[in-house]
């Protein structure tokens, strides 16, 4: 017997185990630069989401500040009737802009669209909204003073 065909025989395969487990570990690869893609893209929309919420609860208060002699028409508490037109266009955008979107006080049920002069010249604004497709609501609150 030959002893060049017993070592092929002993190896047959190998070459076949070596390129299934090199699959393997591209395939691995290629999952997790996927699963940091979709993790990426969640991120950035968090992170839009919150800044959006920045930006209009900012808008809000420089609408006061240049109406502060009517601040009182502003306020709008749970139960109290229609939305004051002062915050109409403004909740309009929030819900527009974000994604379940509602304006209220945090003592207030969720549903509420509020906005309140507290202690004063003391305004909190507290936008929360639902990014689809997840289980946790988001929150951002701005407290202001308008002198």
């Amino acid at each position: 017997m030959d002893p060049t065909v017993t070592r092929r025989k002993s190896q047959s395969g190998v070459m076949l185990l070596e390129a299934l487990i090199g699959i393997l570990i591209f395939s691995l690869g290629v999952l997790a630069l996927v699963g940091m893609q979709a993790l990426a893209v969640k991120v950035a929309t968090e992170s839009r989401e919150r800044a959006e919420a920045s930006n209009l609860a900012s808008q809000l208060v420089g609408e006061m500040w240049i109406n502060r002699a009517n601040l009182t028409n502003y306020e709008y508490t749970a139960g109290s009737g229609s939305i004051p037109s002062e915050l109409t266009s403004w909740v309009s955008q929030v819900q527009a802009a974000l994604p379940n979107a509602d304006v209220y006080l945090p003592s207030v049920s969720i549903g509420t669209p509020t906005v309140a002069g507290v202690n004063g010249n003391e305004v909190i604004i507290t936008v929360r909204w639902q990014t689809p497709g997840t289980t946790g609501v988001r929150q951002f609150l701005m407290s202001a003073y308008i002198n």
